[in-house]
């Protein structure tokens, strides 16, 4: 059953990915992802049906529009698998669980989010704030479990540690406003939603990771001589790793934590 869900998963989260393309593209540009429909951004011809299946109809065309040529961008089929590889890998880690929806989400906007603060150095309010509820009706699913007991505590833990997230990030633009904008603050709430629904653990590791995965990319840049002192970086991506890192690894890392004192 895992198996079957976990190709199921593969395939949902490229058809997925094929949408997160719009997203990416139209979000920070103020356009709606609904409407027009997709067309060629060189010769404005509507994309057919049949050249819009995930990875597929880009490797029969050979990575180029149909009608004028043009070479249409490796990112976009990239994104659809990558997306369909996110989606199964949280399939593999939770099983069969009320829980999957939910993660599956976050896997979502987080690839939406960091390829969009990598784009322009933004994390958009019409991704993030339209989050919080969402995130909360899945979790709220999963805490309620329809097909076992509910357990609700998970539920009350991700309230706490969207607020704990939101108030440390909150704090710390306040002490000092040039390490990162607001929409990282808003985004640690998302964030602390999920990392407060798997457990205390997950939150401080998913907190301290971002920082830690992040400043040792910051090192790695002004070793290369790629930026200079003051010179800024999308965090955001940091903090989805750093999440990802404290979702999958906090209860182990805590323990070894723990272990070493």
């Amino acid at each position: 059953m895992t198996g079957a869900l976990i190709g199921l998963s593969v395939v949902i989260g490229s058809v997925i990915g094929s949408f997160l393309n719009v997203v990416v593209w139209r979000v920070p540009r103020g356009e709606s992802v609904v409407s027009p429909p997709s067309a060629c951004p060189q010769c404005a011809h509507p994309i057919r049906p049949y050249d819009n299946v995930p990875i597929v109809s880009w490797l029969l065309l050979r990575g180029r529009c149909r009608d004028c040529g043009a070479a249409i961008s490796g990112r976009y089929p990239a994104v659809e698998l990558g997306t369909g590889v996110a989606f199964a890998l949280v399939t593999w880690w939770l099983g069969v669980s009320w829980a999957l929806p939910a993660f599956w989400y976050l896997a979502a906007i987080a690839i939406a989010l960091a390829l969009i603060d990598i784009d322009v150095n933004r994390l958009p309010d019409a991704i993030v704030l339209p989050s919080y509820p969402v995130a909360l009706a899945l979790l709220a699913l999963a805490s309620w479990n329809p097909t076992g007991e509910p357990d609700w505590a998970p539920l009350l833990r991700a309230a706490l540690g969207a607020a704990i997230l939101f108030a440390v990030y909150f704090v710390l633009i306040i002490v000092y406003p040039k390490g990162m904008g607001f929409g990282d603050v808003k985004l640690a709430g998302v964030l602390g939603l999920y990392l407060g629904w798997v457990g205390w653990d997950a939150l401080v590791v998913g907190w301290f990771a971002a920082f830690l995965l992040g400043g040792v990319f910051s090192v790695g840049l002004l070793l290369t001589r790629r930026a200079k002192r003051g010179s800024g970086i999308p965090f955001g991506p940091w903090m989805l790793a750093g999440a990802a890192v404290g979702l999958v690894l906090g209860p182990a890392v805590a323990d070894w934590y723990v272990g070493l004192l």
